[in-house]
């Protein structure tokens, strides 16, 4: 995969300093990634570079206008003709964004985050894009901690971004179950223990708790996943297992 490049079209460019930090900084120095801001403001029309205005029609707030989104957009493109380019709205309207989204979004080229403000978008503006995304069924000031969100899920997953990439493809959502817990040294503190199972050297017998263990946390806490996944034979005895242990543990 040749290097992703990443550009985020913002009022507000200093709010993405954590873009320079922990993974995202690995990545951009193992040259995975480049990432870049681009303040839409400098495309306005206006003289003193005014970006919304009254919405036709009457009602409340502001909405961000099109010219300086397609002008921040064309010079985008005049300046990387080469890659093939998503351009991606953050918007409450848009489709909640999940993480086979960021598996997908994570083979692109080119991903454009356009962050808006103010009450919404001049709709023109959503004929620019090619995609709309949520990052869930509630309201931001502005676009930006949800392009935050959006990138970290996505750079993580690209390969050798991580220092294990297998901890990626193991984590909660990425095989459609919630992960299952994990332990680490001491043994035993204050009277909560490890599983005896994870010391038993039978490879065999802590990967059948490890599969068992991730379907009841996602039994218990996200049963919605389990309508979309798919159950193997071994995956179905394991869940009836833990719905008699749970009706048990009822009464």
């Amino acid at each position: 995969m040749t290097k992703m490049r990443i550009d985020v079209l913002t009022l507000f460019p200093e709010m993405f300093a954590p873009m320079e930090q922990s993974m995202m900084k690995r990545a951009i120095e193992k040259e995975k990634i480049t990432f870049d801001t681009i303040d839409f403001r400098d495309f306005a029309f206006h003289k003193h570079n005014r970006v919304d205005d009254y919405v036709f029609g009457g009602g409340a707030g502001l909405l961000l206008k099109v010219e300086p989104i397609d002008r921040a957009l064309k010079d985008l493109e005049q300046r990387t003709p080469e890659t093939k380019k998503r351009v991606i709205l953050l918007d409450p309207a848009g489709k909640k964004f999940s993480q086979s989204d960021a598996e997908e979004l994570a083979k692109e080229e080119h991903l454009v985050f356009i962050c808006g403000h103010y009450e919404g978008y001049d709709e023109r503006i959503r004929t620019l894009v090619t995609d709309e995304y949520s990052i869930g069924d509630f309201v931001l000031t502005g676009g930006e901690l949800g392009a935050m969100v959006m990138i970290d899920a996505t750079v993580r997953l690209i390969p050798d971004v991580l220092g294990n990439y297998e901890s990626a493809i193991g984590d909660s959502h990425s095989m459609g179950l919630l992960e299952h817990p994990q332990y680490t040294r001491p043994r035993e503190y204050e009277g909560m223990e490890v599983p005896e199972v994870l010391f038993s050297g039978n490879h065999a017998k802590i990967a059948t708790w490890q599969k068992k263990e991730s379907l009841r946390r996602t039994y218990q806490r996200r049963p919605d996943l389990l309508e979309s996944y798919s159950l193997d034979k071994e995956e179905e005895k394991l869940l009836k297992e833990i719905m008699q242990e749970e009706s048990m543990n009822q009464k």
